[in-house]
């Protein structure tokens, strides 16, 4: 079976069955086998593995996948795709193709059903608008994970690991850093995709942490003010979490706080590290 990481064998199937690329879905399908082979090596995928794969596209990666993962599940959304991935993957009996939207999958069942609860590896190349609702529904919804290895617009892996001070840091930073220790494997110029994305991208993979790196009484009630805190990022801490209505919360209550924690009433949320947010998040609970 001829693989597709080529422009050339990509054309072919995708005039076969006469594909229209959906701007809606941002459908990118990657071109280039160096590129994919390194994003396999670097997910750490190996024999034993049950690998989840969001967007498989035309199964152009989903066909390195299979090569070397016990079983991978497939997940597509686009309903025009389901028969072509049917053609090009009809080699392998290791895959299952989905065919749905990965916020509405019940993955905690699939991992159940596939891999007997035992932690999966998610590879993705991820429509750049959708990156951050499905990244933290994996995460908070307690899907059990080993790792996560996303192509994603290169911005968006730079803030997934930035430390506080840098404008890119935010709630995703902070998310990202509470559940995974990432590190960017590599970046990809647009020419390996078709069509060209406007944007440059990155290759990032998320280790799970076995646990979190701070402790927390509540994490969601943490994430509320972290996301309190950075709805308004231009504003102080005490005045962006204050406006928000949260239970209560006042602009004294959290320059209190601050206080009690020898931080400045006036600090804006985008200085404090995530041990400092936990701790913030504990001192407010109510």
């Amino acid at each position: 079976m001829a693989y597709l990481g080529n422009p050339g064998k990509t054309i072919e199937v995708l005039e076969r069955y006469h594909f229209v690329f959906q701007k809606r879905f941002g459908q990118n399908f990657l071109i280039d086998a160096n590129i994919l082979e390194k994003i396999v090596a670097g997910a750490g995928v190996t024999g034993e593995d049950c690998v989840l794969e969001i967007g498989p596209g035309i199964g152009t990666m989903t066909q390195y996948l299979a090569e070397h993962a016990r079983e991978v599940i497939a997940v597509e959304i686009d309903k025009a795709l389901i028969p072509i991935l049917q053609d090009t993957l009809s080699g392998y009996d290791n895959v299952t193709v989905i065919n749905d939207d990965i916020l509405k999958v019940d993955v905690n069942r699939l991992v159940q059903t596939k891999n007997n609860g035992r932690p999966i590896k998610v590879v993705a190349n991820l429509p750049y608008y959708i990156t951050t609702p499905i990244i933290m529904g994996l995460f908070e919804s307690g899907v059990p994970l080993d790792s996560i290895t996303i192509m994603v617009q290169r911005e968006v892996a730079d803030r997934m690991q930035v430390g506080p001070g840098t404008k890119d840091y935010g709630a995703l930073s902070l998310a990202v850093q509470f559940y995974a220790s990432p590190e960017v494997l590599m970046y990809v110029p647009a020419t390996c995709f078709m069509p060209r994305p406007n944007v440059g991208s990155a290759v990032i993979r998320l280790v799970r942490y076995s646990n979190p790196p701070v402790q927390v009484k509540d994490e969601k009630w943490m994430f509320r003010l972290i996301r309190a805190a950075f709805n308004q990022r231009r504003k102080t801490l005490a005045n962006s979490i204050g406006n928000a209505g949260i239970c209560g919360i006042t602009r004294e209550h959290v320059q209190e706080a601050l206080g009690r924690l020898g931080l400045a009433e006036n600090i804006r949320g985008e200085a404090l590290t995530l041990e400092q947010f936990a701790a913030l998040a504990d001192c407010l609970m109510r």
